[in-house]
């Protein structure tokens, strides 16, 4: 398979191949969807309603708003720097040339945190699969991770597209909980007038608690920005994707956090593994294994998604220079970073099979946080600073203000 790759010299031309502009607004939102409303919601409503109790969709709704101020900044900064390694890009461009090692570590904690993910997102589409195959967790594993970059590598419209579809599972598995939960499932949990806010008081110690899971939740959508390069028309199709996916995601969150709370008891609720599933407890054998297999398709589809974002920060970083030159090659055919993608399918193998990834995951959430906040800081510098750009989406200066806060608050909280 040929390959070129940009040129970093100043002299004679190098036939340069580029990624391919495929993506549309609605690709993308789904793209967004596939990472955000991944594995994370199959098992986390358990966790957030252990700590909030019967007010676990306030957390969600406290953990959207805090979610919403870095992600306007995110669509500013992605219509003004519409390339891949997005957030390398911002910081370079908010801090500077002499700031360069800032660049370099902001994109590969990046890269590093979408790899730590899907390891570990492999290893349990293993277990699932292992459950429903008996076939050894690591051939599994390393069959899913193989298949997902073989799509990765395929083309980004094609990828994307097979996520998309993944996507529609997953968010139609959410759907059914909702409606089975609301309309058919005897409603054994707490009552509907007990999800109302409470009035302030201790109860609201375990309602901030329970936001900070349920901000983990949210995160994804931010690697929309490493994808900028492949979509048609950012400026336009960036900043919708982004308010669509944010949205859409929170109706989903609380609409799924109720219909759980209402049918299952609390208590079972707070200390299971796959809360989801309680829902269906009394429902015919056909529909529960049927969940479980949209459950697996849920954790298959973290792989891929998190597989392209990686990929494309290392592609940008050596697109830059600032990671060797081969990373940044690209196939003439499919259009895709081959080597980057190829790297990140090794990386995510070895990480799954020689080190600890529960250890690695808990610190994932606190690097992307580190993110957000010099995101937030380089959109400050880059208003206070610079003219703005005649052709992007803009946001107040307060937005990343707030994001910066609400981000080392957070941050804060998870070392409580």
């Amino acid at each position: 398979m040929p390959f070129t790759r940009p040129d970093h010299t100043p002299a004679g031309p190098v036939p340069t191949q580029r990624l391919r502009r495929a993506l549309n607004t609605p690709l993308l939102t789904l793209y967004g969807l596939g990472v955000t409303v991944g594995a994370g919601i199959y098992v986390l409503v358990g966790a957030t309603a252990a700590q909030a109790g019967p007010h676990a969709p306030v957390s969600f709704l406290i953990a959207a708003f805090v979610v919403a101020f870095t992600a306007f900044s995110y669509a500013e900064l992605s219509t003004r720097y519409p390339v891949s390694a997005g957030e390398a890009a911002y910081v370079a461009a908010g801090f500077g040339d002499r700031a360069a090692w800032l660049t370099v570590a902001v994109g590969l904690a990046v890269a590093l945190s979408g790899m730590v993910s899907a390891a570990a997102v492999a290893i349990g589409a293993a277990s699932y699969l292992h459950d429903l195959t008996a076939l050894p967790r690591d051939l599994l594993m390393l069959g899913v991770v193989a298949t997902m970059g073989g799509i990765a590598l395929w083309g980004i419209a094609q990828s994307v597209a097979v996520a998309a579809v993944i996507t529609v599972i997953e968010i139609s598995g959410l759907l059914l909980v909702i409606f089975w939960g609301l309309f058919v499932a005897e409603h054994a949990g707490v009552a509907l007038a007990d999800l109302r806010p409470p009035p302030i008081g201790p109860q609201w110690v375990g309602i901030g608690a329970a936001s900070l899971l349920a901000f983990f939740a949210f995160v994804g959508f931010e690697d929309m920005a490493n994808v900028a390069e492949e979509v048609r028309d950012p400026i336009r199709a960036l900043p919708r994707a982004i308010l669509w996916t944010l949205v859409m995601a929170t109706v989903l969150y609380v609409g799924t956090t109720v219909a759980v709370l209402l049918a299952v008891p609390l208590a079972r609720l707070s200390g299971s593994a796959a809360p989801l599933l309680l829902v269906f407890e009394t429902a015919p054998q056909g529909l529960r294994q049927s969940f479980s297999v949209i459950a697996v398709v849920a954790t298959i589809n973290g792989v891929l998604i998190q597989m392209i974002m990686a990929s494309r920060v290392l592609f940008g970083l050596a697109d830059r220079g600032h990671l060797p030159a081969p990373l940044a090659m690209v196939s003439e055919r499919t259009r895709t970073p081959v080597v980057a993608t190829l790297t990140v399918v090794a990386a995510i193998v070895g990480l799954a099979w020689l080190l600890p990834i529960d250890a690695l995951a808990e610190r994932t959430s606190q690097i992307v946080l580190t993110v957000f906040v010099l995101v937030n800081a380089a959109l400050i510098r880059l208003k206070l600073r610079a003219p703005p750009v005649a052709e992007c989406f803009r946001v107040p200066l307060f937005v990343p203000v707030m994001g910066m806060a609400t981000s080392v608050m957070l941050f804060g909280f998870a070392f409580l």
